[in-house]
């Protein structure tokens, strides 16, 4: 069964209905259970669920200390270029914004690897626009040998690329790769997402499938939070990553849950999820995907991240610049993807995780 086959399943279920069945009793049987299943997990998620938010919590934590220690890996983002021929009305990198495209030579890339490798840094994520003529499968495979002259662990989030191009990455350096499906509702993704060849709903789908059997160590998933129904939205992001733990055994799973920020173009999101919904979120992806890492990035405030951190989080961004050049002496005036909220310095979210009982992990990874 392909994962489409999975969405098409449930993609009538009256979730609405469901929800409002949800009595306090299948709530704490999920909680109970050691192997929740699809519908345990949807009633974690139910409006109902909110009153058993310290019961969650709980097990989140004890699951997160079980699978991961006490410990927060730590990633930093480096944009490599902001050209792009989609037109998603969210993002800041939309063809259609007046913004100055860049895109760095390997010259710079270079700069920005060392500025970045003095935080001590050693999992490094590089990011592009999705404009295939700008950032080819060459660049793309030059930049990547030339990151991992610097760091242990070399991340990509580009667009979608065929098996044998995650394989080729991988055999330059990359051993992980993101690829957020933005929305899992078919109707809301056509709405959003205008022009470009991300417009093809199935071929961003199924690429965090192709990223496993091209060799990828780590894919990582997300639902921008606020596009579509939002607990909708996540019931599939975790279908998704299940999918795939169960699937391909040798790849690691890791979710992110990125909220609605800012970006240019004014776009006003139909829903809002509310710092109570998100914990209840996290907490409930936590206890039905116990192995998955969890990415809180600095979208969230310096405070929230912080007291989130007993919660499920095992994954965090530091540092971060979301425009193309901001690390060294490179950088130029720029529109950023989508605004930062968390602008402390790696060394402060270092030690704020520190001052909460936990270790900032900054290498977890040798590539042998």
């Amino acid at each position: 069964m392909s994962f489409y086959e999975v969405v098409t399943q449930y993609r009538d279920f009256d979730v609405p209905g469901f929800f409002n069945q949800v009595g306090d009793a299948d709530i704490q049987r999920a909680l109970a259970k050691d192997k929740p299943g699809p519908m345990d997990f949807l009633a974690l998620l139910s409006p109902r669920a909110t009153g058993h938010l310290e019961a969650m919590a709980r097990k989140a934590h004890q699951l997160t200390v079980q699978y991961f220690g006490r410990t927060v890996q730590m990633f930093i983002p480096l944009y490599i270029s902001n050209h792009c021929n989609n037109g998603c009305a969210y993002c800041g990198f939309n063809h259609q914004n007046p913004i100055l495209r860049r895109k760095l030579s390997l010259e710079e890339i270079e700069i920005e690897a060392k500025a970045i490798a003095q935080t001590g840094m050693q999992h490094v994520l590089f990011l592009t626009g999705e404009a295939h003529h700008m950032t080819p499968m060459d660049y793309l495979l030059d930049a990547a040998k030339l990151l991992k002259r610097h760091f242990a662990s070399v991340a990509i989030e580009v667009y979608p690329l065929e098996v044998e191009e995650y394989r080729q990455l991988h055999e330059a350096g990359v051993d992980s790769m993101t690829m957020f499906q933005e929305t899992y509702d078919e109707a809301v993704y056509k709405r959003v997402h205008l022009a470009g060849k991300k417009m093809d709903y199935h071929w961003r789908l199924n690429a965090p499938e192709r990223a496993a059997q091209g060799g990828m160590r780590v894919v990582n998933l997300g639902a921008l939070l606020g596009l579509a129904e939002p607990r909708r939205d996540l019931f599939f992001t975790a279908l998704h990553a299940r999918y795939l733990e169960n699937k391909y055994l040798e790849t690691e799973v890791a979710i992110s849950l990125p909220r609605f920020n800012e970006a240019e173009g004014d776009f006003q999101p139909d829903y809002l999820v509310d710092d109570k919904t998100f914990v209840q979120f996290m907490t409930a992806l936590r206890i039905f995907l116990p192995r998955a890492g969890l990415t809180i990035s600095t979208r969230e405030s310096a405070t929230f991240r912080d007291r989130n951190l007993p919660l499920g989080a095992t994954r965090f961004s530091a540092g971060s610049c979301t425009g193309v050049g901001g690390y060294s002496e490179i950088r130029v005036e720029q529109t950023p993807q989508f605004e930062i909220t968390d602008a402390r310095s790696v060394e402060e979210v270092a030690q704020a995780i520190i001052a909460h009982g936990y270790q900032p992990v900054y290498k977890d990874w040798d590539c042998i």
